[in-house]
This record gives C-alpha cells, sequence and structure tokens, in this order.
C-alpha cells in the first residue's frame, strides 16, 4: 500500500532549505474599506486644458469664456475640481478648462486650474476683520460710482474704495451720478487733490461716449453704494445688460440691493475696440481689515507727497510730533478741502491703531 502521509506538494526536497528571500506569499495585506484606488498627492498636468475668462458665478456653475475674440468665441458651463474646493474662484479670473467645452446645452467643463493673478480686490466685513472676501481678479481700472444726492455722497466711502483699489495696484475713477439734484462740487472738492479722473452724469444726459472711451482695453470692475445709480449706468453702457434698477427708501435715503451677483460684461465702443465691465452688488461698508497700513497713504497722493518729510515711524495721527501733514494743513497751505482729506486719512488709520 502506499505511503499516504506526506502533503501532495512535497516535491522530496529536505524541509529545511532556506526560504525563498523573496516570497511574498505570507504576507497579509488589508483590504481598501472603500473599495477604491489609494489616493495619491499627484494629480494630472492637463497639458490640454483650455484658457478661460469667468464671466460669472452661480451657486457653484461657472460662466466661462473659451476662445475669447475669435470667431469660435462661446460660453461654457464649468464646475470646480475638488481640489479647488478652497480656493475661491472669481469675475475676471483666467482658469484652465478641460473636458466637455462645445458650450452646448446640458454639457459640463471642469475648472482644474487658476491662472496667476495679476491684482485682486478684496474687502472684509469690517476693519477689524481678518477674514478677506475676494470680489474680482484681474481688473486694472475701478470706476466709483457715487450719488450727488439721493443717497447723499459719503466722502469716507469713497475714501475706502481708493484705498482698497491702490492696495491692490488698480487705478481708480470716480463717476458722480445724478447731478441734476444737487451741485457735485462741494463732494468733488474733498478729492481736489488726487489724479483722479472724474465723470459727472445726470439723468438726461449720461457721459456715456466719455465713459466708453474710458474703459475700452481694460478690466474695470464697478463698485458703489446702493442707490447711486450703478445699474442704470451699467446698462447705459452695455445695451442689453438687463441689469435690475432699484429706488431709494424716501425714507430712510438708502437703496436697495438689485444687483445680487458679479457679472462681466463687455463693453464696445463701436469702432470694433472693447473692454471689460464688471459690475458688482451695492454695499454699504466696505472693510479693509485685509489691508496693509502702509497701503493706506497710498490712496491720498497729495498728501503722500507731504508725508516725505515726516520724521520716520511718523503715524499722522492728531498726537504725532512734527507730522509735516498736520503742520501743512495747520498752515492752510492746502485748504479747506485738504483738512477734509486729512480727516479722512486719520480716521482710517484710526480705525487701525485701535
Amino acid at each position: 500500500m502506499a505511503d499516504n502521509t506526506g502533503s501532495w506538494w512535497d516535491d522530496g526536497e529536505d524541509d529545511d532549505d532556506e526560504l525563498d528571500p523573496y516570497d511574498e506569499s505570507t504576507i497579509r495585506s488589508r483590504p481598501n474599506p472603500k473599495g477604491n484606488r489609494p489616493r495619491t498627492k499627484i494629480r494630472p498636468e492637463h497639458a490640454d486644458a483650455r484658457i478661460a475668462r469667468v464671466l460669472g458665478v452661480d451657486r457653484g456653475r461657472y460662466t466661462v469664456l473659451l476662445d475669447e475674440d475669435t470667431d469660435h468665441e462661446r460660453q461654457v458651463t464649468a464646475a470646480r475640481a475638488s481640489e479647488l474646493r478652497r480656493n475661491p474662484i472669481v469675475n475676471g479670473d483666467r482658469v484652465a478648462v478641460v473636458g466637455d467645452t462645445t458650450g452646448e446645452g446640458g454639457t459640463l467643463a471642469r475648472i482644474v486650474r487658476i491662472e496667476p493673478r495679476t491684482t485682486l480686490l478684496r474687502r472684509s466685513a469690517d476693519d477689524t476683520d481678518e477674514v478677506e472676501r475676494v470680489i474680482v481678479a484681474n481688473a486694472d481700472q475701478m470706476l466709483i460710482v457715487v450719488a450727488a444726492a439721493n443717497p447723499e455722497p459719503r466722502t469716507r466711502l469713497v475714501d475706502r474704495y481708493l484705498v482698497a483699489a491702490y492696495d491692490a495696484g488698480i487705478e481708480p475713477m470716480l463717476c458722480v451720478t445724478k447731478t441734476d439734484l444737487a451741485d457735485p462740487a462741494p463732494f468733488l472738492a474733498n478729492f481736489a487733490g488726487l489724479d483722479l479722473p472724474v465723470f459727472t452724469s445726470r439723468e438726461d444726459n449720461i457721459p456715456v461716449h466719455d465713459i466708453t472711451e474710458a474703459l475700452v482695453g481694460h478690466d474695470t470692475v464697478v463698485v458703489g453704494h446702493s442707490g447711486v445709480g450703478k445699474s442704470t449706468l451699467v446698462n447705459a453702457l452695455v445695451p442689453g445688460a438687463f441689469r435690475a434698477v432699484g429706488i431709494v427708501n424716501q425714507v430712510t435715503g438708502r437703496g436697495r440691493h438689485t444687483s445680487s451677483s458679479t457679472v462681466s460684461l463687455r463693453v464696445e465702443d463701436g469702432a470694433g475696440r472693447h473692454g471689460w465691465v464688471i459690475d458688482t452688488p451695492g454695499v454699504r461698508s466696505f472693510g479693509l481689515g485685509h489691508v496693509n497700513t502702509d497701503s493706506i497713504l497710498k490712496a491720498f497722493t497729495d498728501l503722500a507727497a507731504i508725508a516725505e518729510n515726516c520724521p520716520r515711524g511718523c503715524t499722522h495721527l492728531p498726537d504725532a510730533p512734527d507730522c509735516a501733514i498736520i503742520e501743512a494743513v495747520e498752515a492752510g497751505q492746502l485748504g479747506e478741502a485738504g483738512r477734509a482729506r486729512l480727516d479722512s486719512l486719520q480716521r482710517l488709520l484710526a480705525t487701525f491703531a485701535r
């Protein structure tokens, strides 16, 4: 009778032979509990991605413009890739897009990269809030819209816009609307010392041609207090924009937020040239908690020139010793407008000094 005591894999070799050092048959591996492939930090380069301009953002969907200024220009709806979920994508951004970029109904592309930005306009909830909110990217101009009356113009709000613009490296311009209701000269006197292009507008005479000439070839962000006529101005500059127009409360003097989203609109001059207007919702406050205090003085270029004669480390506040700006104002060198501008500068500096 045959001996069946041995195992079937016994090849007659000595069991004491050294095990194969490369044998991994006894290693146990834990299965992936999620049943998917292991995550990796290596992301695809997306070398075939197309560069597009962000025109609008709506509930996680982005309207982007592909093949700008070509015969194949088209708008595409895109979603943000998961690796960008902590990176804000805003109007004016240039982004890399992959996937279905035909722009046909029901299609969805994917944004996989944000291109380097040239400028970034930001604001915070208030001056003590260090959490910033990104408003617009890559704008090179800011058009500040303020009403001569109804609502009354707020000099200090304009000062804040100027600070934010200069901090971001954006050139500011000013448009005063509703000049048929009040003379804008007293208000504009507060900015006489600034190299600030100024436009005046009234309901029956909006300077569309002059403003358009200043906008072509640029990306311009339009900002202003609620109710100043910003949407009316944008609708005149961009026929067919259909931005909602509201009214001012006669009791409180405040405007109602009619534009609820930021959108990019193409403005054309009729001669084949164009620029982009980025219309933003109206605000009643503009926090500067994110701004470096050194940037505040840059908004007051007339005072900044005098500040070069100040002692090192001068705060320019009322108790600052030997402040050249204060001495110039007290000597009457800058007139009443200079005194008002120094007051605005000191109020902003005092806010950050708290």
